[in-house]
């Protein structure tokens, strides 16, 4: 007699190294008024993680800007939110709520050796409950050369996947995934990022 072993819980298949994009995800219009915008913003030196030190440039060389969540970006925070909601019903279903994290502006430069090595979106305290990154491509493909954001799926990391380049892409994919902005070697690369999050992971 063979024993039937059942599932305590109801189990569903999602494919959880798959990513979701818009290639068109803004208008010229949308960018326009997020170049103005975004003017009126102070940089500061990019950070790791929850630290408030900038970051060894070994690691991490750019430049940021906090969007905040006030009235006149509500419209960006809401674009946003509705993407990621319908790339998770396409393809995660994770728990999601909100984004405890601010719009992150990043800009990149050839000069400095603009890049980010290889990272996950996740950690300790808030950032435990990050779900979903989000990446909106601000810069044309012509205006920057390296820069490429790549996905890491495990094996030879230099055959990682690229994400789609353009001024207008929005690239969404799990938090947890590996992926690092190779170094820029001409010009400069705009873009920013927001994290949507949920219940921590269980």
């Amino acid at each position: 007699m063979s024993l039937e072993l059942h599932p305590i819980f109801p189990t569903e298949e999602v494919d959880i190294q798959n990513y979701y994009f818009y290639a068109t995800g803004f208008s010229t219009e949308e960018l326009e008024k997020v170049y103005r915008d975004v003017d009126t913003l102070s940089f500061h030196k990019a950070t790791v993680g929850t630290e408030t030190a900038p970051a060894d440039k070994e690691i991490r060389s750019s430049s940021v800007k906090w969007i905040p969540k006030t009235n006149e970006w509500e419209w960006l925070y809401t674009k946003l939110y509705n993407m990621a909601i319908e790339a998770n019903n396409a393809l995660w279903h994770f728990d999601l709520f909100t984004a405890l994290d601010c719009i992150q502006y990043t800009e990149y430069y050839d000069v400095e050796g603009g890049h980010y090595g290889w990272h996950q979106d996740i950690g300790a305290g808030s950032m435990s409950k990050r779900k979903i990154s989000i990446t909106v491509q601000l810069s044309d493909s012509d205006e920057y050369e390296g820069g490429d954001l790549q996905i890491f799926k495990g094996g030879d990391p230099e055959k990682a996947e690229a994400a789609p380049r353009g001024k207008g892409v929005v690239f969404i994919f799990p938090s947890y995934m590996m992926h690092r902005v190779t170094p820029i070697t001409k010009g400069t690369r705009r873009s920013f990022v927001l994290w949507v999050g949920g219940s921590p992971y269980r």
